[in-house]
């Protein structure tokens, strides 16, 4: 085998990780009207996301993104949700941010690939 010195191979990432031009997408599944805020573990392709709100007149998404700008620690304009705006399935992205940085900000028990 010949291997190349000084070359970085990108681990996989994680089924809930997807890298975009300007930044990441997260498949989260949302869990509304939960006793805290937290993220959890990966279900499946998808990240587990708990929140306080109920799921009527978009508050549980709101609580969402803000939840997760500060996990993230960026703006909360920098988190967009993408689809899923009545379903507990969605897909979010993170502006500006890489898939390295997101990782090393998710809960130890989250990020395992």
């Amino acid at each position: 085998m010949n291997k190349s010195v000084g070359t970085n191979i990108a681990p996989s990432l994680p089924g809930f990780l997807s890298v975009q031009a300007d930044g990441v997408s997260l498949a989260i599944k949302l869990q509304p009207r939960a006793s805290i805020n937290e993220i959890g573990e990966p279900v499946g392709a998808e990240l587990r996301v708990k929140v306080t709100a109920p799921p009527v007149d978009a508050k549980a998404n709101e609580a969402l993104l803000c939840l997760l700008a500060e996990q993230f620690d960026c703006a909360r304009s920098a988190a967009q949700l993408l689809r899923g705006h009545t379903s507990r399935h969605k897909v979010v992205k993170l502006h500006g941010l890489s898939a390295n940085a997101v990782l090393a900000k998710l809960p130890r028990r989250s990020a395992v690939l």
